[in-house]
């Protein structure tokens, strides 16, 4: 499985792309998109879906994890962050992937065991975990952070635990027939 995680911005896009092979993690390619330098806000959207159809194209993820926006500083703030997470979203979806979306505190919590970890703290847990060096800036260690989450999503499913048939026997057993 390949990954793309996207931290979505309107003047940062975070990306990091994740190779998933058993349960070995490898960075392909992270980063980020640095857009305040536009004017126009419309221009930034199609800078982030330029961009991350391009990451698509080198990397062919097989899935899109994206972090989910949630508060903004007001209203016109959420409204360009939900703008730029759609500009991402339809990236991938014109490339033929999954997209799932994660709340901040379900990334923070996958990555750190807490919910509501500081930057630094997630950027320590993805550099340690996936044993990267270059510090790239938190938007990039944030979709690095994203793509983990889905990565142990996929691994654990959505009660964080390993998945097994004698797990899901034991939790369901009305449903194993004789």
């Amino acid at each position: 499985m390949v990954i793309l995680g996207i931290d979505p911005g309107s003047n940062f896009t975070g990306y990091g792309v994740l190779q998933v092979v058993g349960r070995t993690e490898t960075v392909l390619e992270y980063g980020f998109l640095q857009l305040e330098k536009q004017e126009a806000h419309f221009d930034r959207l199609k800078t982030i879906f330029d961009r991350i159809e391009a990451v698509i194209q080198r990397n062919k993820p097989t899935v899109c994890a994206i972090e989910m926006p949630v508060y903004g500083r007001n209203a016109q703030a959420m409204l360009k962050l939900g703008r730029a997470q759609a500009a991402a979203v339809l990236a991938a979806l014109n490339a033929g992937l999954p997209v799932v979306q994660y709340t901040p505190k379900e990334v923070k919590k996958s990555v750190t065991g807490n919910g509501n970890a500081a930057k630094e703290q997630v950027w320590f847990m993805v550099k340690t975990l996936l044993k990267v060096v270059d510090d790239k800036g938190f938007d990039a260690s944030d979709a690095l952070a994203v793509a983990l989450c889905h990565a142990g999503r996929e691994k654990t499913g959505a009660g964080g635990r390993e998945k097994t048939w004698e797990r899901f026997i034991a939790a369901n057993p009305e449903r194993v027939k004789s």
